[in-house]
């Protein structure tokens, strides 16, 4: 199963992708975490692993990976699995691995559509196991739906924060997933139950919100302090249970 998961800056989708990982592990999946967010530097961090070396570097960089995909037009072949990804370019251990696109590392380095472009290329070809679950973490917004990545995704999830903003782009997060006949659901976070409520309400399709996950001190503390997080949220099971459908 291929995951996206998206929201607007600071909703918490780093956050719910790494529950969401250390969950499906502990449920005996294999579980690949794919982190095509060039600007944020902290998911690794959550996972408790080192960052990767960028992937698109085994490419030859954000220009050497337009070059590869033009010439051949997939990163190889055929198609392919967790298992063939260089061991270079993954962080992790037994069931749980990160692999990242790419960051922008320098001033005036250029624009990140190269690195895109390889997530899109990644996602594409790669092919999983009925125990494999692939969990992209997007950068905020919605580029990357107009690079085309969300539709190699099996489910698209959206965290929704308790703000304006989450709540009008769910709209456009779901007429665009509509539009792509993948399924979107939506995960209500850091929202106390009055908020949950307000924001259930205002939600044009209220059936696709599947959780609410509350502010936890654990979590935020965890995150204050850049520390891995490792907690069992009953919130979390409930969107694997609703997501056991697309395996």
């Amino acid at each position: 199963m291929k995951i996206i998961l998206c929201g607007k800056g600071g909703c918490g989708k780093s956050t719910i992708t790494t529950l969401l990982a250390r969950a499906y592990e502990r449920a005996g999946k294999n579980v690949l975490v794919v982190d095509s967010d060039e600007s944020n530097f902290g998911l690794h961090r959550q996972l408790g692993f080192e960052l990767p070396q960028d992937f698109t570097q085994y490419f030859g960089g954000k220009k050497g990976a337009y070059r590869v995909f033009d010439d051949k037009g997939r990163v190889f072949d055929e198609k392919w699995r967790i298992s063939d990804v260089p061991a270079g370019f993954l962080a992790g251990e037994d069931r749980l691995h990160l692999l990242a696109i790419g960051k922008i590392a320098e001033a005036e380095e250029g624009c990140a559509c190269g690195m895109g472009f390889t997530a899109k290329k990644f996602l594409e070809n790669l092919e999983t196991d009925k125990d494999d679950v692939v969990i992209t973490d997007t950068e905020a917004g919605v580029e990357h739906f107009g690079r085309g990545l969300d539709r190699f995704a099996d489910v698209i999830l959206m965290v929704i924060d308790p703000s304006y903003e989450s709540i009008h782009l769910s709209e456009k997060v779901h007429d665009m997933g509509e539009a792509l006949g993948r399924p979107v659901f939506f995960i209500l976070n850091k929202a106390d139950k009055e908020q949950a409520e307000m924001i259930r309400s205002a939600i044009r399709d209220k059936d696709a919100v599947i959780a609410a996950v509350p502010a936890i001190p654990e979590v935020m503390m965890a995150g204050l302090r850049g520390e891995p997080l490792d907690i069992e949220v009953p919130e979390i099971g409930t969107v694997m249970e609703k997501l056991s459908a697309y395996m």
